[in-house]
């Protein structure tokens, strides 16, 4: 029997759990640590982040780190400055988690919100509305006897 049974199937769909356990981790220590430390950056004096996801690398190595700004506001701004500062919330990060290595950490905007409201201006377009209402039946389909 065969130690690997996806060998040769091509690449597993999506992440693996230890990737989303890993992730989770981060993500749960990078909301204490963004809490909890004062961060000297005017791009991000008296901004509350959302870290929504967070995504792990296979070897674990590379963090990849959705975040939204509290009211939406300043987003690229917010996420440059968590990047200028990656490297010292890299280092509470390894004396927060067990984990073999501390990954790299690379942060972004959280685009899903905005798609969330575009998609929700879309159904409440008029002409999409009348798509969604329930059609009377038609009798042009019925049989003539």
């Amino acid at each position: 029997m065969s130690r690997h049974p996806h060998q040769g199937r091509g690449a597993p769909s999506g992440p693996s759990q230890r990737q989303l356990r890993a992730g989770e981790l981060v993500r749960h220590a990078l909301v204490e640590i963004l809490r909890e430390e004062e961060i000297s950056d005017t791009d991000l004096a008296g901004v509350s982040v959302t870290v929504t996801e967070v995504r792990m690398s296979p070897d674990l190595r590379h963090a990849t780190i959705f975040v939204e700004p509290l009211g939406g506001g300043h987003a690229p701004e917010v996420v440059a400055g968590l990047n200028r500062h990656a490297k010292f919330l890299r280092g509470r990060l390894g004396r927060m988690i067990d984990m073999k290595f501390t990954p790299d950490l690379k942060f972004l905007h959280d685009e899903s919100f905005n798609e969330a409201a575009r998609m929700n201006r879309l159904f409440d377009d008029p002409r999409v509305q009348q798509d969604l209402r329930p059609q009377e039946p038609s009798d042009s389909w019925k049989d003539e006897d």
